[in-house]
């Protein structure tokens, strides 16, 4: 009797399998590198990849995900058709001569991503956590009507803290404070958590939120954004969340550098968009609605030309991927990348490897130390390949490197959320500013140098000689980096 039930329970496992696999293949219609990825975790591992499929392989429904009637008053819509007719007819007045060498790139955001490009901006940038937010905490001291916070991962340690306080005094003086979190990222977090602020009139919202405790079935499609504003005239937008960590007071990865910038100017409108757009996707009960105040009429702070260019899982195209390839292949001197996980896809290898062999200077910055140990294993895999083609490639010693960055030529960058890599690209709701300005994209690439003195040179004799147990684990990780 307990032979046959064995059998018949394998026999069920077995055709469960297949059943997946077949849905996989022919109903999900994803590429083939994901779908063998997860083919062969059904297969190896049949109880558990069930389930590790339950939690991280189901695809999102994308329809009328992010919904906000307001959009139509700000008159995007309209802009976008300007400034598309504009440019195309050459008739675009670019404040700068940079920015018109990549209309090209800024047409392809307008398109299809409804990036208005902005060219009154003043960026401050941040490589330090504890200058990011003592300017963060100055700004949040001194708002008047708003503030809107939304972070992947928020802390209540001693910073997360320090920035609570701030927001129940501000609450008290009647500013309406608005936080949105990433139910999965700040994991140890709840609503009740906050009970304080939402006393005092504050609105509290978990993108995302688990339907059981600890378990969250949508381990994949989290919202990896990390932007603040403040009465709709200053902004924040990088690679820093809120946690002690990102000061540097984690013995594991002790300094933590990363990139963030403030921004003053008409691009922390689209910053605004975004916020309110992921605000009202996340509320049930407190959504909010069109009002003036949101956006209010900003002078001219400067002359930095943006575009504020958002990605997920719910848009037909890759929209940053898209951004950062057009980027690289519009390079003709150098091309300098930092990122804490480099896992490419196929067409983003072959844009790299052709501008090595090309004789373009290209350099890619990874951390010395893994915080997803298959992603690490993965990372080293990829740049190996690149070392062989020319690149030049560096291990960042002085702590983790956590900031996202490409600058090409001196005249272009890119800053913000997303990572090189497949999750970044396809499965996070992800948020990068584009810019169009030599004097701020000269800034980050003297900083890339200055990280350079900080490195070590992965060679491709270094490369060669690594242990048999490195070349395990990045063969491992190779095949799983499709789903990582």
């Amino acid at each position: 009797m307990a032979a046959s039930i064995l059998s018949f329970s394998v026999s069920g496992i077995i055709l469960l399998n297949i059943f997946l696999a077949i849905a996989l293949i022919f109903l999900e219609r994803r590429d083939a590198s994901t779908t063998w990825a997860w083919i062969m975790i059904l297969f190896f591992i049949p109880i558990l990849g069930f389930g590790i499929y339950l939690l991280f392989g189901r695809k999102l429904r994308k329809k009328h995900l992010f919904r906000w009637e307001g959009k139509n008053k700000i008159g995007i819509d309209k802009l976008i058709d300007f400034q598309l007719e504009a440019i195309e007819n050459d008739s675009f007045d670019f404040r700068l001569d940079d920015t018109s060498h990549y209309k090209e790139l800024i047409i392809m955001h307008l398109h299809n991503n409804h990036a208005v490009l902005t060219q009154d901006n003043n960026v401050e940038i941040f490589t330090d956590g504890r200058k990011k937010f003592d300017s963060l905490l100055h700004d949040l001291e001194n708002a008047k009507d708003h503030i809107h916070i939304q972070y992947y991962i928020f802390r209540l340690d001693h910073l997360g803290q320090q920035i609570y306080e701030v927001l129940l005094a501000k609450a008290q003086q009647g500013v309406k404070v608005r936080i949105l979190y990433d139910d999965t990222g700040s994991r140890s977090l709840r609503k009740r958590h906050f009970k304080e602020l939402i006393e005092l009139g504050g609105r509290v919202e978990a993108f995302f939120p688990a339907i059981f405790p600890l378990i969250n079935p949508r381990m994949n499609y989290r919202n990896h954004r990390k932007i603040v504003v403040i009465d709709g005239r200053i902004g924040y937008i990088g690679g820093f969340n809120v946690g002690d960590e990102y000061l540097g007071l984690n013995k594991r990865f002790g300094y933590w550098r990363d990139t963030h910038l403030r921004i003053e100017g008409s691009a922390v409108h689209p910053l605004q968009t975004r916020f309110l757009l992921d605000w009202n996707q996340a509320s049930a009960e407190h959504d909010i609605e069109y009002s003036d105040i949101f956006f209010p009429a900003i002078p001219m702070k400067g002359s930095v030309g943006l575009q504020i260019v958002s990605s997920g899982p719910d848009s037909e195209w890759e929209q940053i991927k898209n951004g950062y390839l057009k980027l690289i292949m519009m390079a003709k001197k150098y091309i300098y990348i930092q990122t804490p996980y480099f896992i490419p896809d196929a067409s983003f290898m072959d844009t790299l490897r052709i501008a090595c062999l090309s004789g373009i200077d290209v350099r890619i910055m990874i951390p010395n130390k893994p915080d997803h140990i298959f992603v690490y294993w993965a990372t080293y895999s990829y740049v190996g390949e690149l070392i062989k083609a020319g690149a030049k490639v560096y291990i960042y010693q002085n702590g983790f490197l956590h900031t996202k960055m490409i600058v090409i030529d001196d005249e272009a960058s890119t800053v913000g959320t997303a990572n090189l890599d497949v999750r970044s690209f396809k499965l996070n709701f992800e948020v990068n500013a584009f810019i169009y300005d030599r004097e701020t994209s000269h800034e980050l690439a003297e900083l890339f140098e200055e990280d350079m003195k900080l490195s070590t040179v992965l060679t491709w004799e270094l490369y060669q000689n690594r242990s048999r147990k490195i070349q395990f684990k990045e063969s491992i990780a190779r095949l799983l980096s499709p789903i990582l």
